[in-house]
């Protein structure tokens, strides 16, 4: 979701007295020398990237840049405003770079080994016992307009012998007389960050996000770098790679000296790193500058070049008190990479520039080429070693209520500098033609349309509720909704109604809800349910509500029991970390096939159950964020715990029987930089005392008991074993295992890029009492039972096709009973 709205605002709005230059550095084989250092007669610097090539904002005083390569000779440059580009070939020299370190090794391996070494004496969140500082943060999406050409071209045809102009395409006009007024987007953001006993938080003061009253906090929490340089984990863009400073960071990368360089009147050394795999987007590139004293890190970039070209700037002042060097001021940059497929996301397409070696045809520029995000941070106010108090430490932000409302004076009091006439144009021009485009609403609307919902007025029209199919119902008609904020912010109304065109009878559901606590999301909700569920299905009442276009599994089940419910529940995330549920609720079960319960000679047909819960969701290892309209979990880590207990209440309510039922399941997830992925799940339950078939386990099946395996052709599930037939195996207690790894994309055709995935599942389970169970017939699986498979999704337009087999001791004695081929159906946004 974070990504969704952060990729939304960077590519869909692509619609002052400083200077820029560009240029390249090449050696005299115009080969590109990265990493080059190009300083300006004020004693500003930057360095090329991998390519060679630099942008650097230069003042109408600047004269001359110095251009300067280890193993090459300084070229010193006159620059006037009248050039924007320069190219720069440099001569290499004989004499080197003296080496300060030991000799028949690698200097830079030497200079990195004593910064591993070192990281603890140098790490601020290792050597120092608490600290405290405010950041000021500046985001803009813009351009530069002297890259774009501006022209008006004209297209030409013949008619009757007469030439005249058919088209005219002011498009980068257009967009180069937007980009000189105003930037296409810009927010800006102060925050106190504190540390204490291992814990880091920041808390946002104020925030200001051009074209919405109240900020979109996906992107607050979007994580654009890391905070240190020191974890062995490096984050860009939220995808980690492993750290060039980690323990182990001499398996994955390479490194050279490259020059000294003077910082905060310390000498320190410029080291190149760059990962040893030949695809350039599955590790950093970029230069540390480390200190040649205490071997701290004086100032780090970095860089991976992909789909988009990405870059992360720390920059470090030297703290004599504390012989500490501490961060002062972050720098992330994206402009559009490569890539051998354009993107479409949100209706329309990005265009990419193919691979080098592709040798695609050239095309002409749009706005997205010129476009690039920059976000820089600047950190004032710090002070060592004061304890400072964290509040809630369990959260990582936390969203001050007035921090969207903080007026003119508060931003003077801690901007850098006061905003340039541009910026200042960008909110207002940005804010007006957000409420002309309705551009908060959009975004809005679009954030519930994923999550399944379209609002229409005061109410979400639930979209899982219109249409859906199964045996026992065929399909299945229906209209449901919730109020939104429009209707109250403390009080909402939900329910649905559906009518299955096969049974031919109506269901419905009618509940309310009142906030209890804003902060903690705390709702007293109540309902009344008449409905159908599926026999022996196992739920966690705080699993998050998946929408799909489809379910697919539903499709096959004919198995069914109708119900009565009433019901009342707290939720609230109020416990940190985790989020629970507690209920009671007071149901009647009629079984819709032919099964009766036998409780100590006694058949039931129909019963009723009177039941107390409790549902908890535990993520250790997430962080969450605080805002005014609540907490949410911002970066989803994994292990997840999720309990369940269910406690039947005897003599309550006219409580037919007495019961206990435990669940539990734990889910990990593992994302690698090749893009592959693997995902594990664990699954347990036991139920205790006298419990129906209807609230037992069937491990969720999906397979169909058809002749032929091409008659069991139906869409697959995402959790469930693909070729078990339904109604095969009831349990009382059971365990679940699942393993699945995704591979990278493979690509067979231009347009043809399926997704392998190969899955394996596993399950044990026993029946307890089964003398209990009149008029069905079923097996147990206390012998366990295993299948295993490979997926390949997205083949064409999400459809995709799977195949899996049935083995070990459950095995059937016909092969093609053992074989499942499925359809696999995967909504791609194009992200």
């Amino acid at each position: 979701m974070k990504l969704f709205c952060f990729l939304t605002l960077f590519f869909t709005l692509s619609l002052q007295a400083q200077f820029q230059i560009n240029g390249v550095v090449n050696d005299s084989n115009k080969k590109p020398l990265p990493f080059a250092t190009i300083t300006t007669s004020e004693n500003n610097n930057t360095i090329t990237d991998v390519d060679g090539k630099f942008l650097l904002t230069i003042t109408p005083s600047t004269t001359s840049i110095t251009v300067s390569y280890v193993g090459f000779d300084t070229k010193n440059i006159a620059v006037s405003t009248a050039k924007k580009y320069y190219a720069v070939s440099l001569t290499e020299r004989t004499a080197d770079l003296k080496e300060v370190v030991i000799s028949n090794e690698n200097p830079a391996l030497t200079i990195l080994r004593k910064v591993i070494l070192n990281k603890n004496q140098n790490d601020p969140l290792k050597k120092l016992h608490s600290f405290e500082y405010k950041s000021y943060n500046k985001l803009i999406v813009t351009a530069t307009p002297d890259s774009i050409d501006g022209r008006v071209d004209t297209t030409t045809a013949y008619k009757d012998l007469d030439k005249k102009i058919v088209n005219i395409d002011s498009s980068d006009y257009k967009f180069k007389e937007i980009i000189s007024k105003q930037h296409l987007f810009q927010t800006e953001k102060i925050s106190q960050y504190q540390f204490d006993k291992n814990t880091l938080k920041e808390t946002i003061l104020g925030t200001k996000m051009a074209g919405f009253k109240e900020p979109v906090y996906e992107i607050i929490a979007f994580n654009l770098q890391s905070i240190s340089i020191y974890d062995n984990k490096y984050e860009l863009f939220e995808t980690k790679y492993n750290s060039p400073i980690a323990s182990d960071a001499k398996r994955d990368y390479s490194y050279k000296l490259l020059d000294t360089v003077v910082i905060n009147g310390r000498e320190t050394y410029m080291i190149h790193f760059k990962n040893k795999k030949t695809r350039k987007s599955t590790g950093l590139e970029g230069v540390l500058y480390i200190d040649s004293e205490n071997y701290a890190v004086a100032k780090a970039v970095m860089r991976i070049k992909g789909v988009l070209d990405i870059s992360g700037i720390h920059e470090f002042t030297y703290v004599p008190e504390e012989k500490i060097w501490f961060q002062s001021n972050t720098t992330f940059k994206i402009v559009k990479g490569k890539n051998r497929n354009d993107i479409k996301i949100l209706g329309g397409t990005i265009q990419f520039d193919g691979d080098e070696e592709e040798n695609f045809e050239p095309r002409k520029k749009v706005a997205s080429d010129f476009t690039y995000l920059l976000s820089e941070s600047n950190n004032f106010d710090i002070q060592y070693n004061t304890h400072p108090k964290i509040k809630d430490p369990s959260l990582y932000i936390e969203i001050k209520e007035n921090a969207s409302k903080q007026p003119e004076s508060f931003w003077d009091q801690y901007r850098k500098e006061k905003l340039d006439v541009k910026s200042q144009k960008t909110y207002l021009l940005i804010d007006s033609l957000s409420i002309n485009k309705r551009i908060e609403r959009r975004l809005g609307l679009g954030r519930k349309i994923i999550n399944g919902y379209l609002p229409v007025g005061p109410i979400d029209l639930d979209l899982k509720k219109i249409v859906s199919y199964n045996n026992y119902e065929g399909f299945r008609l229906g209209l449901g909704g919730i109020t939104n904020d429009r209707f109250s912010k403390v009080f909402r109304i939900e329910g649905y109604t559906a009518y299955g065109t096969k049974d031919g009878n109506f269901k419905y559901n009618l509940g309310t809800g009142i906030l209890l606590e804003k902060q903690t999301n705390t709702w007293l909700n109540t309902s009344y349910t008449s409905d159908i569920k599926e026999i022996a299905s196992t739920t966690f009442a705080v699993d998050k509500r998946v929408f799909k276009i489809y379910d697919p599994r539903p499709i096959n089940i004919s198995t069914f029991y109708k119900y009565h419910s009433w019901k009342a529940n707290v939720q609230s995330k109020i416990i940190p970390k985790t989020e629970g549920i507690f209920e009671l609720s007071r149901t009647y079960v009629e079984p819709m096939f032919d099964y009766r319960f036998n409780l100590n000679g006694k058949l039931y047909s129909s019963y009723m159950m009177t039941t107390a819960m409790a549902s908890i969701v535990w993520a250790p290892f997430s962080d969450f964020m605080q805002t005014p309209s609540g907490r949410t979990e911002t970066d989803k880590q994994f292990p997840k715990f999720t309990f369940q207990y269910t406690q039947s209440l005897p003599n309550v309510l006219d409580n037919d029987f007495s019961f206990a039922k435990i669940d539990f399941k734990t889910e990990y997830e593992k994302k690698y930089l090749n893009g592959q992925k693997t995902n594990l799940l664990l699954q347990c339950g036991i139920a205790m005392g006298d419990i129906p078939i209807t609230h037992l386990y069937n491990t969720a099946p999906n397979n169909l008991n058809k002749e032929t395996i091409i008659q069991r052709i139906t869409f697959s599930g995402r959790n469930s074993f693909e070729t078990m037939y339904f109604n095969e195996f009831f349990s009382t207690q059971y365990v679940f295992f699942q393993f699945k790894h995704s591979l990278d994309r493979i690509r067979l055709l231009r347009k043809v890029r399926p997704s392998l995935v190969l899955v394996t599942r596993m399950a044990w389970g026993n029946m307890k009492q089964p003398e209990q169970h009149v008029g069905m017939t079923y097996k147990t699986l206390d012998r366990g039972y295993f299948e295993s498979g490979i997926e390949l999704n997205k083949i064409y337009k999400g459809l995709g096709l799977g195949g899996f087999y049935r083995y070990g001791p459950n095995q059937l004695l016909k092969l093609e009973d053992n074989i499942a081929v499925k359809l696999s159906y995967v909504l791609d946004l194009g992200l």
